[in-house]
Order: structure tokens, then C-alpha cells, then sequence
């Protein structure tokens, strides 16, 4: 039984020269791998954009629904990011 399935895609020429390049370099063995490794590396992005959106962005958009007083203004956040920054 197959683990593989052998597909056709199509890159702008600078991405397939990007390909191309980390083949020549030796860190990869064929074009496949580096196309493997770019989706690995997108599957784990979006594993991790999915665990901040579970773990903080929810819960902070729970806590703010059920006590709007701990809201800031824009006004209030610009002038905490500059006092923070000075």
C-alpha cells in the first residue's frame, strides 16, 4: 500500500527558484522535502494560532463579556504602549 501520492503543483518563478535553492544548498534531498517540511512548518502555525485563539483569546473575550469595566479605551491602550515605552 502507497504512503505517498505524487501530485503536480505550480509555483511563481521565485518560489520555485527558493526550491530549487535549498536543494542545491544540500539541506534538502528533492524538491518533495522541501515542499514537506514548508507544509509541516504551516500545519504547525496554524496548530498554534488555534491554541492562542483556545487558551487567550477566548477566555479574554469571555472575561470582557461578562465585566465590560475591564475594557480600555484606545485612547487608555495608547497611552499605557507609550509610557510602557519610555
Amino acid at each position: 500500500m502507497r504512503t505517498t501520492q505524487q501530485m503536480s503543483i505550480t509555483l511563481p518563478l521565485g518560489m520555485a527558484d527558493e526550491v530549487r535553492a535549498k536543494v542545491r544548498s544540500g539541506q534538502y534531498a528533492s524538491e518533495s522535502e522541501v515542499v514537506r517540511e514548508g507544509l509541516r512548518a504551516l500545519t504547525a502555525r496554524d496548530q498554534a494560532l488555534e491554541r492562542w485563539l483556545q487558551d487567550q483569546v477566548g477566555p479574554a473575550y469571555d472575561a470582557m463579556i461578562a465585566d465590560p469595566s475591564r475594557g480600555l479605551t484606545p485612547t487608555e491602550v495608547r497611552a499605557r504602549l507609550q509610557a510602557s515605552a519610555q
